[in-house]
């Protein structure tokens, strides 16, 4: 496997993320529009994620190995496989990824670009 620098691992870390977020978060959305069941509404965004992972692990695993996630990140670093440097720089690249992703799904369906979530996750677990 080739070793690529580290820009070009960025690059591939925020842009996986932001098309991994794009789709959760669309596929949500859509799942959600078309119907009030709300196990249809989880294989509607189900399937599509895991799709869409196999498709981007393929793509990026190669270039910068797909994490996709800080929390993957961190066992990286935790395994010295990255260096904390790197480490901090993949979580800020996918962080960015997953908001210009998230971002890219609200335009897609013409709703507000930034919006507060409808939902108290605090008031549901209690």
């Amino acid at each position: 496997m080739p070793d690529f620098d580290l820009p070009r691992r960025l690059t591939a870390e925020a842009l996986g993320t932001a098309l991994l977020v794009a789709t959760v978060v669309g596929s949500g959305i859509m799942a959600e529009s078309l119907t009030r069941d709300v196990a249809l509404a989880l294989l509607g965004n189900t399937l599509p994620t895991g799709a869409i992972l196999v498709v981007l692990i393929s793509i990026f695993g190669p270039v910068s190995g797909a994490h996709f996630n800080p929390a993957v990140t961190l066992v990286f670093v935790l395994k010295r496989e990255l260096t904390p440097r790197e480490g901090l720089l993949y979580v800020v690249a996918q962080i960015a990824g997953g908001i210009v992703g998230t971002i890219f799904a609200h335009a897609m369906f013409a709703l507000p670009l930034v919006d507060a979530s409808p939902f108290h996750a605090v008031s549901k677990i209690i």
